[in-house]
Order: C-alpha cells, then sequence, then structure tokens
C-alpha cells in the first residue's frame, strides 16, 4: 500500500478546530473568532501589506480553506483589539468579504509586542530597505528598553554594543549591517524611495542620510534634474562637505555632474538659468524634452538661413 504524503495540514486543521477544552488538555492557546472591525493595526507598522498577486493567493486560500494560521492580537486599554502579527491575513479577510478572523489573544506589553512583530515577520519572501530600517530601530529600542533596571543605581543589563550583537545574531545580519538600516530612517522619503526602488545602494544611502533635511531635499531635487544618482564616492563627497558646512546646491550640483567609470559624457545647465526661457507651466520632467525641441528648431532655422545665404 502506497504510504499517505503527510503535509502536515492535518495536524493544523485538527488544532484550529479544536474546542477550548481540548486545546486546554493539549496546552494550546485559544483561538477566538474576533470582528475584523475591533482590530486596529500595530502602531507605525513598518511592513507594508502590499495588494500584488501573493495577496491575490491569500484571498483566495482564505475564500476555500478559511485562515489556517491565527493572527496574533493583544488586548488594549480602550477594550479594543491590537494587531501584532498577521497584517497581510486581516486584509486577506477583509477583501475575502469575511466579518471575523480567527485569532489568539496574548497579554503582551507594548515592547514585548514590538519584538514579536517584527520576529514574526522575518521570512518575509521580500522586505524593503525600508521596512528593514523601520523594524530593525524599532526592535532594538524595545530591547535596550527591556534590557533596563529601573533603580538609579543598576547600570543597563543590555548595553547598546550587545543588543545589536544579540538581534544580528537572531536574523543573520553583522551588527554593522544593523547598523546601516537603520541610518535609513534618517532620509528623507523621497531618498528612501529611490533606496526602496534600488537606484540608491545602501552604502551610499548611509552617507546620505548624515546630510540635514535642507541639504536631502537639495540633492533629491538634482537627482531629478540630473535623472541620476550618486555613487558611493560621491555621497562620501557631500557628507564631507556638510560637516564642514560648505554644501549647498552649487557643490552638490558639480559633485553630481563628477563623471562616474563607464559613464557617458553629460551636459548639464542649471535649472535657474534655464527657467528664464521656459513657460511657466513646464514641469522639471518636462524640461529636457522642451529644450531640445527648441534646439531642434533652431537647428532648422540655422540651416534655413544658411541655405538662403548659398542661394544669393
Amino acid at each position: 500500500m502506497a504510504k499517505e504524503l503527510d503535509l502536515g495540514l492535518k495536524s493544523a486543521y485538527d488544532e484550529l478546530f479544536m474546542d477550548g477544552k481540548s486545546r486546554e488538555e493539549r496546552k494550546l492557546p485559544k483561538i477566538y473568532n474576533i470582528p475584523i472591525s475591533e482590530i486596529d493595526d500595530f502602531p507605525d507598522h513598518p511592513y507594508q501589506v502590499r495588494l500584488d498577486e501573493d495577496m491575490d493567493r491569500l484571498v483566495e486560500s482564505i475564500k476555500l480553506n478559511g485562515v489556517i494560521t491565527p493572527v496574533t492580537l493583544r488586548k488594549k486599554d480602550d477594550g479594543r483589539y491590537e494587531m501584532v502579527s498577521g497584517h497581510r491575513r486581516k486584509k486577506a479577510c477583509e477583501i475575502a468579504g469575511l466579518e471575523t478572523v480567527k485569532a489568539e489573544v496574548k497579554e503582551l506589553t507594548k515592547d514585548e509586542a514590538i519584538v514579536l512583530m517584527v520576529e514574526s515577520n522575518y521570512q518575509r519572501s521580500e522586505i524593503l530597505p525600508s521596512e528593514k530600517a523601520k523594524a530593525y530601530k524599532m526592535r532594538l529600542d524595545a530591547m535596550n528598553r527591556q534590557g533596563k533596571r529601573t533603580d538609579l543605581t543598576s547600570t543597563p543589563v543590555v548595553s547598546k554594543l550587545r543588543s545589536n550583537e544579540e538581534f544580528g545574531n537572531q536574523i543573520g545580519e553583522s551588527r554593522e549591517q544593523i547598523r546601516r538600516y537603520i541610518r535609513l530612517t534618517n532620509l528623507r522619503p523621497g531618498l528612501l524611495n529611490l533606496v526602496d526602488d534600488g537606484k540608491i545602494a545602501l552604502r551610499p544611502a548611509v552617507e546620505l542620510s548624515y546630510l540635514s533635511e535642507k541639504e536631502q531635499d537639495a540633492l533629491l531635487e538634482t537627482i531629478s534634474y540630473e535623472d541620476a544618482t550618486p555613487s558611493h564616492v560621491q555621497a562620501i563627497k557631500m557628507r564631507n562637505m556638510s560637516e564642514r558646512g560648505q554644501l549647498n546646491e552649487d557643490a552638490i550640483l558639480n559633485i553630481m555632474c563628477e563623471a562616474k567609470p563607464n559613464q557617458k559624457e553629460k551636459f548639464s545647465i542649471r535649472a535657474d538659468k534655464l527657467r528664464p526661457y521656459l513657460p511657466e507651466n513646464i514641469t522639471p520632467r518636462q524640461t529636457e524634452e522642451y529644450v531640445l525641441k527648441a534646439l531642434d528648431y533652431y537647428k532648422q532655422y540655422r540651416e534655413r538661413q544658411r541655405d538662403r545665404a548659398d542661394a544669393r
């Protein structure tokens, strides 16, 4: 007789549909059907809930099989619930038209909830740099708070250095790599989006995180005009000039116009010099096309003038 293939689903289903007494006998957590309308998202949740193909598959699975792995909640002081683990499952249930979701309710402090929330998302197939940055910072801050005693004569049980090491061991990242990701929380949203899109690498992004908000805004404007992002070397130059109080719009433009290895020659004109010749309704993205059309028109005009001169 052929051996029955066991994918572990039978056990999961059996546990999911046990009554309270059976769960208590097997020391399993109680599972409740909680109205979705009574569940609030985790404050400042660092992970995005994307409406992508994975979400479509999750919705179809829930329609067919229900929620196999219950979400994790904690009870709030106002009687509502706070989502700790399961934001994607909750959203999928909403899309599937369900009014309740199977949940385990845990008694957790705020810091315990942060730790569990971050840990429960380690195994995601895709985590953006911005998500890691915010999650790692929240996790380390919580660890540091948990490692401090409240009496005035004590020293922290877990120092910041040891917290970084402990956290790194848990997630398979070096202490330095964790530090780099956390630095990204100092980036302006526009620059952080470029990091998520893969247009700025992690190390130059870390250097740029030391620029002031005003300097980062000026850099974003230059990136838009030049349609280019800074290399690691250029980012280091900007940071060094910023620390000396020498970084301004002109300095950023000069650095961005420096030739990079294997880069084709580029020609740049400052936006304020072009502006008097442009219609008011032309946006920065439309400027290049407008200027090229104007130059082409001028080229044709010169050719007509030359042809007339030759005909005389």
